[in-house]
């Protein structure tokens, strides 16, 4: 029961590498992939100067907050006139929106910066899928090399309709092509027409 599943296991992901390698093997993507990254990387560089800058001006009107309010505190304890206490305390609301206003745009960049962290980690998973892919496809290449080196086959792996090649006798260096439908002739015949092929 465990070696038929490994067995399914096996398949599943066979089947799996195929179709990412029919996707990705377009050095179009690759390329697309490597720049976005790029992308990616200066994007979040430049936001994350924008954080800073904004954090530090957001710590500036902080410290402007805090001296109104000590300027008002010493103003409320003197006897002053109404013109400079609403003076100060237009002041105050003026700081206070815009400590508001620093904190909305820090907000913003903080989630920029949270998507471009998203965007990395994806592509830097894409890049790791695209060198297994690779890496399987090398692997895939070897495998096929080896077989039409003992068999003296080499299939057609873009028609998945039917079974079909060519069959190479490197001395003579006679090429026979071979076509079946796995739907009208059976496994064990087509095994036989192969095998009597190769033998001619």
């Amino acid at each position: 029961m465990d070696s038929s599943t490994h067995r399914i296991d096996v398949q599943e992901l066979d089947s799996y590498g195929d179709d990412l390698v029919k996707v990705l093997k377009n050095t179009r993507d690759i390329n697309s992939l490597m720049q976005s990254l790029e992308g990616t990387k200066t994007l979040k560089s430049s936001c994350e100067a924008d954080f800073f800058k904004a954090q530090n001006m957001l710590q500036d009107y902080q410290k402007k907050i805090k001296a109104c309010n000590e300027k008002i505190e010493v103003a409320r304890t003197e006897v002053i006139s109404d013109v400079e206490l609403d003076h100060l305390q237009n002041e105050l609301e003026e700081e206070l929106q815009n400590e508001r206003l620093l904190r909305e745009e820090l907000r913003a960049v903080s989630d920029e910066i949270d998507d471009l962290e998203h965007q990395r980690v994806s592509a830097e998973e894409r890049k790791r899928i695209l060198k297994k892919v690779d890496k399987h496809e090398l692997r895939q290449q070897k495998k096929l090399s080896m077989y039409a080196s003992v068999t003296n086959i080499i299939p057609d792996l873009g028609n998945q309709t039917t079974i079909s090649g060519q069959i190479v006798e490197r001395n003579t260096k006679v090429v026979q092509k071979f076509e079946f439908e796995p739907t009208k002739t059976p496994p064990l015949e087509i095994c036989d027409s192969l095998w009597k092929m190769m033998d001619l």
